[in-house]
């Protein structure tokens, strides 16, 4: 350990940030109270509730980051190798260590405390990520560049989710596709993931919904005329040539013009004319592709083909892979279900107490919602619908505010960097912190799926708490060190 040889390190450290932090972690702090507060309870300090422990975890947590402030830069950088191979030992491990929690199999009990390793994953698979591609020599030029990136956050995704069978820890690893977009990686991967996800709501959702004319279902024909649109867009795009989109758009509206007359007197088969129709875009596609060297829509046409066939697999998936919770909160959330006391308890619970807090909400610990446990986990997963019912409409968009400030000031630090790997770290911090503010408001607020990932610095314990802290502190803590850095 030593101080930057710019001077002491403190005089270099984003106090603003530190601000931001103590801000979420003492107004989380206060919110658990509120969502744990029994009338007969006196003290916020009472070590026999959430509140109390969570504040044990509070200072903990501020140790931890003044060690990690102290500690020379360069050794984060020497040991990520060492840390990452330790790190994945641990979570192969974890699953025979760890005891049966609501079907996860994720927590060590560690004497009174239980730590769960994957919170803490994130930070040394950031710090792996960062030194890979921060070498000098490093750039995305072909997929081929990203395979150790990908395998860097697949391979530790994959023990949660399969091995701890940890859902919401396994898809935090997907916010690390920002940092890959950041550094040079194509937009087209992003768009991939997102036609993936839209194909998947609408064969689940309308896939046994039958056409009103001809045979077939609403959710084949929509996925099919989705990929319909999306190859001629990118012929067009690749070409800048319009009446060859004209062309194409008329071809395929004669076509189905024709199916829909020949229904009159013939039942026909849309989904497998629908099919076709790709099929034939993607044939044209590769010519394409090969005469005129665009070999982007070669992987166009590879990535529509999968599609075509992962279209028809999501039913089996959906049936056979996902486990019956998960299956339940999608039917819900996509409105296929109504499961009020079951699967949609929490989240209408949330919905209620959000919506009884109205405008300036009804006070600090009044809550009758939260007070009369009426909603689940309100103190972990669900802790922003005490926010929303006690401090209302004004409370919940000062929090989001805070955040939206919180992740701005962390993209700053990130453009400030002179030195790749730090700039990569601190968009994979930014990401990290993004996609679970994200995930978790829409879980509560009913737009997402429930899939069970703490608020940052809000939600109780000690392991998503330490696991943010040392996201942050790393970060300053290397963000300190570019003066040293310069001379």
């Amino acid at each position: 350990m030593r101080a930057s040889r710019s001077g002491n390190i403190w005089k270099h450290v984003d106090w603003i940030t530190i601000g931001i932090f103590a801000a979420l972690a003492v107004f989380g702090w206060l919110n658990i109270y509120g969502a744990s507060y029994t009338f007969d309870q006196t003290s916020i300090f009472d070590f026999s509730n959430r509140a109390g422990k969570q504040f044990v975890w509070m200072m903990g947590s501020l140790i931890l980051g003044f060690v990690l402030l102290m500690i020379d830069y360069k050794t984060y950088d020497t040991l990520t190798y060492v840390a990452y191979g330790a790190m994945l030992l641990l979570l192969l491990a974890t699953p025979f260590l760890a005891r049966d929690i609501k079907g996860s199999m994720s927590w060590i009990s560690l004497g009174p405390v239980s730590l769960q390793p994957a919170e803490f994953a994130k930070c040394i698979v950031a710090l792996a990520v960062a030194k890979y591609m921060g070498r000098y020599e490093y750039k995305i030029r072909t997929w081929r560049d990203l395979i150790v990136p990908f395998a860097l956050i697949g391979v530790p995704a994959l023990i949660i989710m399969v091995l701890q069978k940890e859902t919401g820890s396994a898809l935090v690893f997907a916010a690390f596709l920002l940092v890959f977009y950041r550094q040079g990686m194509s937009g087209y991967v992003l768009w991939m993931g997102v036609a993936a996800v839209a194909l998947f709501i609408l064969s689940i959702r309308f896939g046994s919904v039958p056409l009103p004319l001809g045979t077939g279902s609403v959710g084949i024909l929509s996925c099919m005329l989705l990929l319909t649109a999306v190859e001629i867009y990118f012929i067009c795009k690749e070409h800048r040539i319009r009446w060859q989109a004209l062309i194409m758009v008329g071809s395929v509206t004669l076509i189905y013009g024709i199916c829909l007359l020949i229904n009159i007197w013939v039942k026909v088969p849309f989904d497998w004319i629908s099919m076709g129709i790709v099929v034939l875009l993607v044939l044209y596609n590769i010519f394409v592709s090969f005469y005129w060297r665009k070999y982007l829509l070669l992987v166009l046409a590879g990535f529509t083909l999968f599609c075509i066939g992962y279209t028809h697999a999501c039913d089996f998936v959906f049936q056979k892979v996902l486990q019956p919770h998960q299956r339940i909160r999608i039917e819900v959330l996509l409105g296929m279900k109504e499961d009020p006391a079951g699967a949609g308890y929490n989240v209408n619970q949330a919905r209620i107490a959000i919506g009884s807090g109205r405008f300036l909400g009804k006070g600090y610990l009044n809550g009758t919602q939260t007070k009369l446990q009426f909603v689940p986990e309100q103190d972990t997963d669900f802790i922003f619908c005490t926010v929303g019912e006690e401090w209302g409409f004004v409370g919940s968009i000062g929090v989001l505010a805070l955040y939206l400030f919180f992740i701005l000031r962390l993209i700053f630090i990130a453009e400030r960097q002179r030195n790749i790997a730090t700039r990569i770290y601190a968009y994979a911090v930014a990401s990290i912190f993004l996609f679970h503010l994200t995930i978790n408001v829409g879980m509560v607020l009913g737009l997402l799926p429930v899939i069970g990932i703490p608020l940052p610095f809000f939600s109780y314990g000690g392991s998503s708490l330490w696991g943010f802290t040392m996201l942050l502190f790393i970060l300053l803590r290397l963000d300190a060190a570019r003066m040293e850095q310069l001379n």
